[in-house]
């Protein structure tokens, strides 16, 4: 039976993954608040039929190009992010020959909880 993902983690992969992965999440989360300011900035302006161009509009480009180049560095490795705010990642990995998610979040020191494919969160087990 073909795997759904090209790249597995093992814990100890997905575990030194982890310094950069909160450097990641921490400037994702930067961008966003800054695509949300530039988002109610334009909206205002577009609501008083004013002209959006100029300033406002580059530098709204300007972060969502920079969560765009943040978000491809986990679209490359394969590692989903479930909840930006909360920091909550899914990384494939195979458990006794079956597909499943290593499941981290950004408050927890060690990569230790997995769930199978479809449960999510609510899934997790603890790692032997």
């Amino acid at each position: 039976m073909p795997y759904r993902f090209e790249k597995h983690y093992s814990r100890d992969e997905a575990q030194a993954l982890v310094p950069q992965l909160r450097l990641w999440l921490a400037e994702l989360n930067r961008w966003r608040q800054e695509t949300e300011r530039f988002e109610k900035r334009l909206s205002g302006l577009n609501a008083d039929g004013q002209d959006t161009g100029g300033d406002t509009v580059n530098s709204w480009i300007r972060a969502l190009s920079g969560m765009q180049s943040v978000l491809g560095e986990f679209q490359r490795r394969e590692i989903f992010i479930k909840d930006l705010s909360r920091g909550l990642v899914d990384f494939p990995a195979l458990i006794g020959g079956r597909e499943v998610f290593l499941c981290w979040e950004a408050d927890e020191d060690t990569v230790e909880f997995w769930h199978d494919l479809e449960s999510g969160y609510g899934g997790r087990e603890k790692l032997g």
